[in-house]
């Protein structure tokens, strides 16, 4: 849920504008970071701060690399063999941009999404974090060639990065998604990058019946209900958990919040399968990188609170829109991100650890120079 009256959202083309900078650059930079701004520019345009856009892109845009070379086409006899390939990014944005030279978008990503679901762990869930900003303005701002344009960078740099998480058992039990979260085991050794953090879940005890310990959907319309709580819980957690890894936790949330966001967008029999992988993701990362604890915790909403002597109100218009003005000054990708995340959350449910999360976001993540 946006935090902006609709009529405040720019048509002066900013969005346009700074996607089209942001087109001429590669979706990651010093060989392994991602490339966040089309995430924040979007988010920064949808919460009213289009006027600072171009400067935010400016001092970021300083950071970022040329797009890479192309190797070789990517094509309908071939694509299977490309998924996964790092180094073909530039062939499968043309071959994503083709696609949907051709045809509608919502064709295209109805197709492509059961094919890139089980590999949303690629590059720590920015592609899919990508895809769901994208989906958001398409869908409520309009299909502008740049827009359209930004979803085959977005699914193409997804299927470059295709990782799957392995065999995680689907939802079986009984558990809502905040329980089911609160009971991730964490990974034995919390050390290294996320691939390495990953590959250590098949072996993590107790991995395996907390994936499958959420409740299974009864259909569609439960399905999206479900994923919302998922996004609930990761980010109240966030509130709790953030100083073990700032940067990184953001993902336990923004990641499933892409997915809920790409719902509509989706012919609902994709919709139980899309929250069984947020779900996956959404666990998976919370694994790698939440604290070790001795003992199950305290309720999340009692240790939200506890965390800071500070006990917000059920969250007003004006102190929403505050919250993205601290993210927005910020600056950091990630901050605006979770804040973005966050404010959704706060605005569904009035749960102050939502803004707490935001908070928690723009305390501790180092401030973008």
């Amino acid at each position: 849920m946006d935090t902006t009256d609709a009529s405040a959202h720019p048509t002066d083309g900013t969005l346009d504008e700074a996607l089209q900078r942001l087109h001429a650059h590669g979706p990651e930079f010093h060989g392994y970071l991602s490339n966040h701004g089309p995430m924040a520019v979007e988010a920064l345009v949808r919460h009213g701060r289009a006027d600072s856009v171009h400067r935010w892109l400016d001092a970021y845009e300083t950071q970022l690399e040329d797009r890479p070379r192309a190797d070789s086409a990517v094509t309908d006899a071939n694509w299977r063999e490309a998924l996964g390939d790092p180094r073909r990014v530039t062939d499968w944005t043309a071959y994503m941009g083709r696609q949907l030279d051709d045809r509608p978008w919502r064709e295209v990503l109805a197709e492509w999404w059961p094919r890139l679901l089980p590999g949303i762990a690629g590059a720590a869930t920015h592609p899919v974090i990508r895809v769901g900003h994208a989906v958001r303005t398409l869908t409520e701002d309009g299909e502008e060639e740049p827009r359209v344009a930004e979803l085959a960078h977005a699914l193409g740099y997804w299927a470059a990065r295709h990782l799957p998480l392995g065999d995680v058992p689907a939802p079986a039990g009984q558990d809502g998604p905040e329980t089911a979260l609160w009971e991730v085991p964490p990974v034995p050794e919390q050390e290294g990058g996320i691939r390495q953090r990953l590959a250590q879940l098949a072996a993590t005890p107790g991995w395996p019946a907390a994936a499958a310990a959420l409740r299974p959907a009864a259909g569609p319309t439960d399905a999206r209900a479900l994923l919302a709580e998922v996004v609930a819980a990761a980010t109240a957690r966030y509130a709790v958990d953030a100083a073990a890894e700032p940067v990184m936790l953001v993902h336990a949330a923004t990641a499933p919040n892409a997915v809920l966001r790409t719902l509509p967008a989706l012919p609902e029999y994709l919709w139980v399968p899309s929250l069984h992988a947020a779900w996956a993701a959404s666990a998976a990362v919370t694994a790698a990188y939440a604290p070790c604890r001795t003992g199950r915790p305290q309720s999340p909403q009692n240790a939200a609170h506890s965390a800071s002597a500070e006990t917000l109100d059920r969250p007003r218009p004006d102190a929403l829109a505050d919250a993205f003005e601290r993210a927005a000054a910020h600056g950091d990708a990630h901050a605006i991100k979770l804040t973005d995340t966050a404010l959704d959350v706060a605005a569904a449910t009035g749960r102050p650890e939502a803004l707490r999360a935001a908070h928690q976001a723009v305390t501790l993540i180092p401030r973008e120079r």
